[in-house]
């Protein structure tokens, strides 16, 4: 499937989203859902807007294409929302290796214990290592809600606020070349 045919596929209306923060609290939004695709150095490389409702792992594959049509890149580092086959295979497709944090998966019961069993694939010193830089994507967008007025968007549409939100993105890329300058 073509680039064109993925992003058509993908809702773009406004709807509500919701997340389950850190200490297990469930946060809800209207609005949309910004996707970004990060290079080493914080530097923003291809970003998808989509419905708010939509789960992440569905802008991956389209937003992995997007990526690869632009820069040459090795590695395609996720957090467990992004466990599963299908995003494996095509990162592998694109010639990249797929560094995806592994979901605990239920087993079933242990025997004699009651208790359920968690299975979970392994990573390698070398993944974990490479799966601590993953954390420049949210300072990414901690900083595109925090420093460049993300957070709270004044305009309705999904064209004006991809369009605000890339004024923001190209802001904050310039400053981060800035500063690697």
């Amino acid at each position: 499937m073509k680039l064109a045919e993925m992003l058509a596929e993908l809702p773009r209306h406004c709807s509500i989203g919701v997340k389950t923060s850190h200490d297990g609290n469930q946060k809800y939004w209207r609005g949309y859902k910004l996707h970004l695709d990060v290079a080493d150095g914080q530097i923003p490389i291809s970003g998808i807007l989509t419905a708010a409702s939509l789960h992440d792992s569905q802008a991956a594959i389209p937003l992995a294409v997007m990526t690869a049509q632009r820069v040459t890149s090795l590695y395609d580092v996720m957090d467990a929302a992004y466990d599963a086959t299908e995003i494996r295979e095509h990162s592998r497709s694109l010639g990249h290796v797929p560094i995806i944090r592994p979901v605990k998966r239920n087993c079933g019961e242990r025997p004699f214990t009651g208790r359920a069993k968690w299975e979970a694939r392994e990573m390698t010193w070398a993944e974990e290592d490479r799966m601590r830089e993953r954390t420049m994507v949210e300072r990414v967008y901690a900083r595109l809600k925090d420093e460049f007025g993300g957070r709270e968007i004044r305009v309705r549409g999904p064209r004006k606020v991809m369009a605000h939100l890339m004024f923001w993105v190209l802001a904050l890329t310039a400053d981060q070349l800035l500063k690697l300058a």
